[in-house]
């Protein structure tokens, strides 16, 4: 891990942090992508949590896309997103009081937006990096995902861009991905096309080209990501003043 990253437990289930060397703005919650890479030993990500004063909290969720949905690989009977609401949540809270703004990439990515869109008032500001919204294309192959849901359409009717409520939605969204990324960009695209039909403010970015779905691109994007949820952060945090 790089410096200000340790590792700790939270209900049972491991989980990285970031305190930063300053004073705190906010607290982060950060979800990993499939691979379960962490940012704790990104140096990119690292020096953005550092230099705006960000708090982070990295749970493990294995590969359950963050759904409300039980996953084997992470627990026999409390889904990835129960965890986060119940007992990551809670806990930062009562370490950092304040601001909880939720981001990720790839899969964590479409996991941020996605709790942001079902509890606004719980997460006000997120992001995404990548994110794999469209990820009801991976049922069939032979992933986790067949075994979170039974059809390829309860998989889709549980994507992030079917959770979009035109009179409840997070204040602050952000999302990003390049071009080239065959896989996701479309995804992003559809989400951007609904945000703006239905009047939800938000700032997509789908221009950005730096090597698709790469940590080329992810690394690249950290600095737009965090310029984005300091400055909602402030926001918010004026608002419940």
């Amino acid at each position: 891990m790089l410096p200000n990253w340790s590792a700790v437990t939270i209900a049972g289930k491991p989980a990285h942090l970031f305190d930063p060397p300053g004073p705190r703005r906010f607290s982060l919650l950060f979800l990993h992508p499939v691979g379960m890479e962490s940012i704790s030993t990104n140096t990119a990500y690292t020096e953005q949590l550092a230099r705006h004063g960000v708090a982070c909290c990295e749970p493990f969720g294995a590969r359950g896309w963050w759904a409300d949905r039980i996953c084997p690989e992470f627990d026999e009977q409390f889904t990835p997103e129960r965890h986060l609401l119940v007992n990551v949540l809670p806990w930062m809270r009562e370490r950092w009081p304040g601001v909880v703004a939720a981001a990720g990439i790839s899969m964590g990515g479409q996991g941020a937006v996605r709790l942001g869109l079902k509890y606004p008032d719980l997460f006000p500001v997120v992001g995404s990096v990548a994110g794999a919204f469209d990820y009801h294309e991976w049922w069939g192959r032979g992933t986790p995902i067949d075994d979170l849901y039974r059809t390829r359409e309860a998989c889709r009717q549980d994507t992030a861009v079917l959770q979009v409520n035109p009179n409840k939605y997070p204040p602050h969204v952000w999302f990003g991905c390049d071009p080239a990324d065959q896989e996701w960009y479309r995804g992003n695209d559809r989400l951007h096309e609904k945000l703006t039909a239905v009047g939800i403010p938000h700032t997509a970015d789908l221009t950005t080209a730096a090597g698709g779905h790469t940590w080329e691109y992810f690394d690249q994007m950290a600095g737009p990501l965090f310029a984005f949820l300091n400055e909602a952060a402030a926001k918010q945090a004026r608002r419940l003043m």
